[in-house]
């Protein structure tokens, strides 16, 4: 996967200007090491955004960066990891906003406060997500309308994986079923790859989940990808329509990976962070690693990644809401 002529400029400018703006702060920023949390397995979108940021921490933040992949509970067995670490910039979560701003409208409980239990650092990335099935399904299945038509058709197959109970991905199916007006049964996996390999296996009928976790297997002609989340058309998957394209009003779904640590982490070592994650992300080879796994790479400040959080959380809420929506959905 290639990134544009403009991604590149902006890649190299950013990451000249956090340079030139952080070197003195991130070379006096000395931990032994560093160790960043995924409630996601290796091989998926979280875990490749952790790993390129973790090869960047070394050994300018951290003696040694290493991800720690602590799966489990659609990712709150990660969050709550963080919850009880050292506040003293040794310890980092990665996570999807959806653990954040989503959970708290369907879970009754939750064993961590998004808010109160944990400090934004910066922004990780942006995605869409894709919907996607496998030879469970006849290869005259080729859009969304021909899905719903089979499903009908053999409502005991009618299903999908998503990475995890209550996640966007899971909401996404859950709307397509409603709106294609068939039951599409879920199935939650402890991720996205997880679920994929169920699906090319035959074992799961479609997948929801970031749409760059499909690209190696839609390539090889294992999976084909039947609709983008995004606004407009995903340049990930150019030749994939959008499910407003294919007659889904108001279908525009894009999420974002953030990187958070406990309460009570000093000021100081939450900028010294962010100084070196933002030179981390800016790097040209992490812009393009994320890329082929179809994500784009963003930083913000931590007051900016606090305000996004409120806004999305603010999003989900009615929409959540107006459907019900559950994590037993």
């Amino acid at each position: 996967m290639t990134i544009s002529r403009r991604q590149a400029l902006q890649s190299a400018s950013a990451a000249t200007l956090l340079t030139a703006v952080s070197r003195s702060v991130w070379a006096q920023a000395q931990v032994d090491s560093l160790r960043i949390i995924t409630g996601f397995p290796p091989g998926g979108t979280s875990d490749t955004l952790c790993r390129k940021v973790a090869d960047k921490m070394a050994p300018g933040y951290a003696r040694i960066a290493v991800v720690e992949n602590r799966t489990g509970a659609g990712g709150q067995i990660a969050a709550q990891a963080l919850k009880t670490a050292a506040p003293d910039g040794s310890t980092v979560l990665q996570t999807p906003m959806s653990i954040l701003g989503v959970y708290p409208h369907i879970y009754r409980k939750l064993p961590y406060d998004p808010v109160g239990d944990f400090i934004p650092v910066t922004l990780g990335c942006t995605f869409d997500f894709g919907f996607a099935v496998g030879p469970q399904v006849p290869a005259s299945v080729r859009n969304l309308a021909d899905f719903f038509a089979w499903s009908k058709a053999n409502p005991t197959l009618a299903n999908f994986g998503s990475p995890a109970a209550g996640s966007v991905p899971h909401f996404i199916g859950v709307l397509l079923g409603r709106q294609g007006g068939v039951d599409l049964k879920h199935v939650a996996f402890r991720g996205t790859q997880p679920a994929i390999l169920d699906m090319i296996g035959g074992q799961i009928a479609a997948v929801s989940g970031p749409i760059g976790e499909f690209t190696q297997h839609v390539a090889a002609g294992k999976a084909r990808l039947l609709a983008a989340s995004g606004a407009a058309r995903s340049p990930f998957a150019p030749n994939t329509p959008t499910m407003i394209e294919q007659g889904l009003k108001d279908f525009a779904f894009e999420e974002w990976f953030g990187f958070y640590v406990p309460a009570k982490t000093p000021g100081a070592v939450v900028a010294r962070l962010n100084a070196g994650m933002r030179v981390a992300l800016a790097a040209p080879e992490t812009v393009s690693g994320l890329a082929t796994m179809g994500l784009e790479a963003k930083s913000s400040t931590p007051e900016e990644l606090a305000a996004r959080l409120k806004a999305d959380t603010d999003r989900w809420g009615p929409l959540v809401k107006s459907i019900g929506f559950t994590a037993d959905a």
